[in-house]
């Protein structure tokens, strides 16, 4: 939703005043403050109020806050000389991935009450606004619980007396379980309060209403089972954990609110598929604002001076706007190598032949060939296309006697063995290890790519939208409930949709939908939109991908599809030019599977980081919150 500042109102009341006769000045009262029960008489008012609501909604991955929130994980490789910590340390902290801001939740009461008792509304606007405080409630409780589990859950507006009794005030963490059932009771409650309408991309509707249902229950319904296998990650008053015997009950929420949508209940949504090319189309999706697919997002307008500057930093070098920023978020081999082939099979990229043996291939993109077309969607591949130009992604020439001719720098030229005459041995977009914001892993990133003439500019920057929710995350929603149910059938009908999309065209039959399908699929159509970590977490496979070893190039290339999969370090590939003057393979390319020199640490996520810790500050103010388990 683009930001809606009171304080302009404020100013335009502030100026009409200033007109007063001197006489009457200090009889005249403070403008600048607006009463509850005048901002609740008018809707233009009360929009404004609630625009700020919505512009504090927390979100665990972004455009705003920059490339830095995809870049972990292993996904990805920080292509900045100040970030290199992302892939030097090993593990993360306890306090990590937090929230905790009562200040929020208090507002979004205060707004809930002050709509409910308004008098001068219409019951038309009364309704709507106050089902998108409730929605924004809801959503931002959901964001609590994924993160700390159960939470104080107020939903009136505390008043402290000044008695010096604070007592009131404390309120113990509810189950971890109980806050899931607010979260999912209040969509059901206000689903109906709003009329369908899947053009509203930025604010509350029943599609983005039930998306958060579907999310919320499936994560519950995953907690509740797969936490059994954590048993440690627990607490005993289920602040912390989730009993298995609920599962069941939260996947069957989960499908029936993704379901919903499917049938159309809250408007028509549907699978973006405009251009021809599936590659093409996916990248697309991400881009264009009046999106099928799209449900609730995080809006950016230009012209309206909300944009960011995910563009500016995450541009091929060679292809930037400025030659200033770029090239910084560098999607892993890991990640690359997850895209499956069309024949529904994994496999590593061919580097090498059954002899060990190069494979020299005629272009760069060769070696990509016949994949899931979603990687070519997601990644810029080398030699691929932005802004009608060709990334130069190049690691140096291969030499005859297997050594190495590169540099430092695509500008610093040197001759090739047997020339007099400096050309170029390196590619402009890298990769060159330690060269900052060229390319560290041979891959740059193409999903919210913004082509915009002008969006990789500091001064003007994208106003690309981040895609809170989206139709296609739904589909494998329902794919995921109907599975853990026993509804295989039901399964592979709504997977096999978002896979025909992708350029998949053999389905997938119920016997094939696996756990282990389940993980691939949402990894492969939802990397960096934020789902990486929570469902690690949910699933409780956190602790078993990210178990602080370091990587082998037989770790990488192996076990391919598997849920469980060992990802601790992002690797690259480096394609390298052959140089061998007469030889058959003379000016083909091989590739090399390379671990950036940065990359000394390995992930590690601990059993104490299934919960983000609260804060000491909090604990010291209310005795009644229990901290979290193995912290």
């Amino acid at each position: 939703m683009k930001k809606i500042s009171i304080l302009t109102m404020f100013a335009l009341l502030i100026v009409t005043g200033s007109c007063r006769k001197d006489s009457s000045f200090l009889d005249v009262p403070p403008k600048q403050v607006i009463t509850a029960d005048v901002a609740f008489s008018d809707p233009a008012l009360v929009l404004s109020i609630l625009g700020d609501l919505y512009n504090r909604t927390v979100d665990f991955s972004g455009l705003d806050n920059g490339w830095a929130s995809f870049v972990d994980f292993s996904e990805a490789f920080p292509s900045e000389n100040g970030s290199s910590f992302f892939v030097q340390r090993t593990g993360w902290g306890y306090g990590e991935w937090g929230t905790w801001d009562y200040k929020y939740v208090r507002d979004l009461n205060l707004f809930i009450q002050r709509a409910t008792a308004a008098t001068k509304l219409t019951d038309a606007d009364k309704n709507q606004f106050i089902a998108e405080g409730r929605f924004l409630r809801a959503n931002y409780y959901f964001e609590m619980v994924k993160r700390m589990g159960g939470v104080p859950l107020i939903t009136e507006p505390l008043e402290y007396d000044f008695s010096g009794n604070v007592a009131i005030l404390q309120k113990p963490r509810a189950k971890e379980s109980e806050i899931y059932d607010f979260v999912i009771s209040e969509a059901e409650a206000i689903k109906n309060l709003l009329p369908p309408k899947p053009e509203e991309k930025s604010r509350a509707t029943p599609g983005a209403i039930l998306a958060m249902e579907a999310r919320a229950a499936l994560y519950a319904g995953s907690i509740a089972k797969y936490g059994a296998t954590t048993p440690q990650v627990t607490l005993p008053g289920g602040e912390v954990g989730i009993p298995a015997s609920m599962a069941n009950g939260y996947y069957t929420k989960a499908l029936a609110a993704a379901q919903a949508i499917i049938t159309g209940a809250a408007g028509n949504y549907s699978l973006y598929k405009q251009l021809p090319d599936p590659s093409d189309n996916f990248a697309n999706l991400f881009l264009d604002k009046s999106s099928s697919e799209s449900i609730f997002v995080e809006d950016f307008k230009a012209n309206g001076g909300k944009t960011h500057g995910f563009t500016t930093n995450d541009q091929p070098y060679s292809i930037s706007d400025e030659g200033l920023d770029a090239g910084r978020l560098d999607p892993s081999l890991n990640l690359v190598e997850a895209f499956e082939k069309l024949d529904n099979t994994y496999a590593p990229m061919a580097t090498k032949d059954g002899s060990g043996n190069p494979i020299y291939y005629t272009n760069q993109l060769d070696i990509f060939a016949d994949r899931d077309a979603r990687l070519a969607g997601t990644v810029l591949l080398p030699n691929g296309l932005f802004k009608g130009k060709r990334t130069d992604v190049w690691a140096g020439y291969q030499l005859a006697d297997g050594s190495i001719l590169t540099s430092g720098d695509a500008v610093q030229l040197k001759p090739l063995p047997g020339t007099s005459t400096p050309v170029q041995v390196v590619g402009k977009d890298g990769p060159v290890n330690g060269l900052e914001f060229r390319t560290q892993t041979g891959f740059y990133i193409r999903k919210y790519l913004d082509p915009t003439v002008g969006s990789g500019r500091r001064g003007r920057g994208s106003d690309v939208n981040f895609i809170r929710y989206r139709y296609a995350e739904v589909l494998l929603n329902a794919a995921e409930a109907a599975f853990e149910l026993g509804q295989n059938a039901v399964a592979a009908g709504y997977m096999n949709q978002v896979r025909a999309r992708a350029g998949l065209t053999i389905p997938l039959t119920p016997a094939q939908i696996t756990f282990d399908r389940i993980v691939h699929e949402r990894r492969v159509e939802l990397v960096f939109e934020g789902h990486t970590l929570f469902d690690m977490k949910r699933w409780r496979l956190a602790n078993v991908v990210w178990d602080g070893n370091h990587m082998t190039v037989a770790d990488l290339v192996s076990n391919i599809g598997k849920a469980t999969k060992r990802n601790t370090q992002p690797y690259g590939l480096w394609p390298y030019k052959y140089y061998n003057p007469g030889n058959a393979n003379n000016g083909k390319w091989l590739f090399k599977e390379v671990l950036p020199s940065a990359v000394t640490g390995a992930n590690r996520f601990q059993l104490g980081n299934y919960y983000s810790q609260i804060g000491d500050d909090v604990l010291a103010a209310n005795p009644k919150i229990v901290r979290q388990p193995n912290q």
